[in-house]
């Protein structure tokens, strides 16, 4: 079935909850391993059904914020998942105290249970009201940024418009378009720091209720990580801060050099070469027919992808009014429909979207058929690992989308790859240090940002634009209102990544036969188990991180970037 042809229904919350109660206590009085399995596939037919809907709901919103009746759906969802994370979670407690325990771990594998061990630990009656709270302000925050409409070189644009003009090559342009960018969130700031502080309060009231010391440990529980923690996290972070921000560092002298600014600003970073950026050399219907061919020649399982994702309308990728900034990949369950959102530009993002979407669109394409829904996705980290990857496994076919750019696309890819890592490590070091304060003024928490992004990234400079100058940067990042230490995973994937470009400058067809297990395997191991079975060296242990960066400096040392 086609997205436009998706009838949409609204659950009825009480009816669900009525049904899985019944299907959860035939559950726990099953009296064979066999009907136990048979209660555990109706109770996640009842799921699939619900997360189809609110994924339909999620996606229709995003599409057009002002569109009135799936707001209002969208806030119906904000306001009974709350209840249904508690049907779940009695689903999952009953699952950790089966007595034919061993039996589905046998049949089903272990990470089954180390997820449903992590959600038991995340929720409990007393705080559905708080989760509902949360809910309705991560979608406060998404409608005031799809709400911009700034007007610029003769249009009206939202915040995903202004990009092309953030990377021209007259510095004036740049300039104006970023501080046109930044005003929208300087005249909304109030509200964005009172969206933020609101969230941070309730999250911390949420982990009280539910025994912990703050929020911290209760995030790492929602995002299910089974086997590692935040002093793991910790130490990855300083292996970052000492291999990589180095060579960060010599990269942006490289390209203030190549741009020819003698002190770098914030509105310069974008340019990477003085000729300007690669940019793809089509329309978006060009570029999606380039992707087609693309994928029918990479394998003959991303051709089935590619065509299935064709036929049943399943990306929407060109910006729009109303429409959310960004992009994502969604799944809707019952019609195995993976569903790529997205923005183009006219810039390279619009390809980096095609491999990095495409390549977690691929991925749950690949893991859909698993009998529980768990391993559909795997979790978020692991879930990177794909996108990022398919960033570099499409290289043999960028010349198709860049033509005598390819090799600047390339560079910039690359070290923009590596220029990433601090950020991402300092959005990380940021919420760790938020949520062990929770009590900080808005004034303090951005002068924390600051003093992180100082030590991660010290060639930014903020110029004269007070309201970075504040430390109102990190307001910009989604995931930091949305998904709470979301950010570290896509550094932990983006080193993981590394190891699979690596592999395929040697043997492209063996690293391709690794990812290819990887994403059949979905969601069914946990993030370091399924790290070791790609074949990929973990990225906490001290010495990995090194050793990858240490071969992507190579590579990036032996180009002549001047001639760019």
């Amino acid at each position: 079935m086609k997205f436009t042809e998706i009838k949409y229904q609204r659950p009825d919350i009480e009816k669900i909850a009525k049904n899985a109660t019944s299907l959860i206590e035939t559950f726990d009085c099953a009296a064979s391993a066999e009907e136990a399995t048979k209660a555990i596939k109706e109770i996640n037919a009842l799921r699939n059904e619900y997360e189809s809907q609110y994924a339909f709901v999620r996606i229709k919103h995003s599409l057009n914020s002002e569109d009135e009746f799936f707001e209002k759906e969208n806030t119906y969802f904000d306001q009974i998942s709350p209840k249904f994370q508690g049907i779940t979670t009695k689903y999952y407690q009953t699952l950790m105290n089966s007595k034919f325990k061993n039996e589905l771990i046998a049949r089903f594998g272990e990470q089954l249970f180390n997820i449903a061990g992590c959600e038991t630990k995340s929720f409990d009656p007393s705080v559905e009201a708080d989760l509902a709270k949360e809910n309705e302000l991560s979608s406060k925050y998404n409608k005031l940024t799809s709400s911009a409409k700034i007007e610029f070189d003769g249009k009206t644009l939202n915040l995903s418009g202004l990009t092309p003009y953030k990377m021209s090559k007259d510095r004036s342009v740049r300039k104006a378009a970023n501080e046109a960018y930044w005003s929208f969130f300087k005249e909304n700031q109030e509200e964005f720091e009172k969206i933020y502080d609101d969230l941070v309060k309730v999250r911390h009231q949420i982990a009280l209720k539910l025994g912990y010391n703050n929020f911290t440990e209760l995030g790492y529980n929602r995002m299910l990580r089974s086997d590692y923690n935040a002093d793991m996290v910790a130490n990855y972070r300083a292996e970052v801060l000492k291999e990589v921000v180095p060579l960060a560092a010599s990269l942006i002298e490289r390209q203030a050099k190549r741009i020819g600014v003698a002190e770098m600003t914030y509105y310069d970073e974008a340019l990477k070469f003085l000729s300007g950026n690669p940019t793809p050399k089509g329309e978006p219907k060009w570029i999606i027919e380039n992707g087609k061919k693309m994928y029918e020649e990479l394998s003959p399982e991303t051709a089935e992808f590619y065509q299935y994702m064709l036929d049943n309308e399943l990306m929407d990728l060109e910006t729009k009014p109303g429409k959310f900034p960004g992009g994502y990949c969604s799944y809707i369950a019952n019609y195995g429909h993976p569903f790529i959102f997205s923005n183009f530009n006219g810039t390279s993002g619009d390809i980096d979207v095609l491999t990095h979407e495409a390549g977690h669109a691929f991925q749950v394409f690949s893991s859909r058929d698993y009998e529980i829904s768990e391993y559909n996705w795997p979790t978020y980290e692991a879930a990177e690992i794909h996108s990022m990857s398919m960033e570099f496994f499409t290289w043999p076919w960028m010349e198709n989308f860049f033509k005598e750019d390819t090799d600047k696309y390339k560079f910039a890819h690359l070290s923009g790859s590596i220029l990433f890592l601090p950020y991402g490590v300092s959005v990380d070091e940021f919420q760790h240090e938020v949520y062990a304060n929770p009590d900080m003024t808005p004034k303090e928490r951005n002068e924390t940002w600051l003093r992180i992004a100082k030590k991660y990234m010290p060639w930014t400079n903020y110029g004269d634009n007070e309201f970075l100058n504040e430390g109102g940067f990190w307001m910009r990042q989604l995931h930091i209102y949305n998904s709470p230490f979301y950010y570290i995973d896509y550094t932990l994937a983006q080193i993981c990544a590394f190891q699979f470009w690596v592999k395929m400058q040697n043997d492209y067809e063996s690293a391709w036969k690794d990812y290819i297990a990887l994403c059949k395997k979905g969601g069914s191991q946990s993030f370091l188990k399924l790290v070791e079975s790609a074949n990929l060296k973990n990225p906490f242990e001290t010495g990995n991180l090194k050793e990858v960066v240490t071969q992507i400096n190579e590579w990036l040392s032996n180009v002549d970037d001047s001639k760019f």
